[in-house]
């Protein structure tokens, strides 16, 4: 049904998605350094952040309001101590361009990686199968490169709820977006040393300008603190106590 509707409404799908690429407001990527450390004390877990415009916290002045900031502190208060954290995150990335970006980055051993991956994916519709192909590629390359031992992919967030979008371009990709979800859920049951984790307000609309950016399209400050709550709790509870008891205790030099 999907694909139909997809076919008959292709040529005003396709001046949309032009027309709000072009009238969009472009939001900056959060200011602030791409890795650090988050509480004090003997390190506890050392976390590795990969993804999208959403894991460079575009919508959020700082890192430190955006995911990545929020969750190593949630970490490190849920977990009593210090927590090493590195970004890898570019505006734009689909799942190949942040599997490339990850292949050349100079990257600090992480125990955790969490992934904010899947809207550009979506967009450029990227078939569902080759994005789980290379969401694969993308954990062999961190347990490869960064030693990774747990991987949390967060879901693709509700498209189907972005005010910026117009229908039926939002009905369609809130759709694929769903689907996505439903597939990665599914892939996910085959590996006992990855999970994945729906994005906050999936079954809630996100036209409250407290949850949203400006542009609304990109999570405002609020969404950014609960995601990572969320995130955290899910660590803390459930990977940090499978990982070896000799978790590291070093900060990176």
């Amino acid at each position: 049904m999907l694909s139909a509707a997809k076919l008959l409404l292709s040529p005003l799908l396709l001046w949309q998605g032009a027309r709000v690429r072009r009238l969009a407001l472009r939001l900056p990527e959060a200011e602030g350094s791409r890795e650090g450390v988050a509480g004090t004390g003997r390190v506890r877990l050392r976390v590795l952040i990969v993804g999208d415009s959403s894991a460079a916290g575009v919508g959020a002045p700082t890192q430190g309001q955006a995911l990545a900031g929020r969750l190593s502190e949630a970490l490190s208060q849920r977990l009593g101590g210090a927590v090493v954290w590195q970004l890898v995150a570019h505006t734009g990335d689909t799942t190949r361009d942040a599997l490339i970006a990850l292949e050349s980055a100079a990257l600090h051993p992480a125990d955790v990686m969490v992934t904010a991956l899947g809207v550009n994916d979506v967009i450029s519709q990227v078939p569902v199968r080759r994005w789980l192909a290379q969401l694969d590629e993308l954990d062999g390359v961190a347990i490869r490169r960064a030693g990774v031992r747990q991987v949390v992919h967060s879901g693709v967030p509700p498209i189907h709820s972005f005010p910026l979008l117009p229908n039926p371009l939002r009905w369609v990709l809130g759709r694929d977006a769903r689907r996505y979800n439903r597939a990665l859920a599914d892939w996910i049951k085959r590996w006992p040393d990855r999970w994945w984790l729906p994005v906050p307000f999936e079954n809630e609309r996100m036209s409250d300008s407290i949850l949203m950016a400006d542009d609304g399209f990109h999570p405002g400050p609020a969404v950014y603190a609960l995601w990572a709550e969320q995130l955290a709790g899910m660590i803390a509870t459930d990977l940090a106590p499978r990982l070896p008891a000799t978790t590291p205790t070093r900060r990176p030099a």
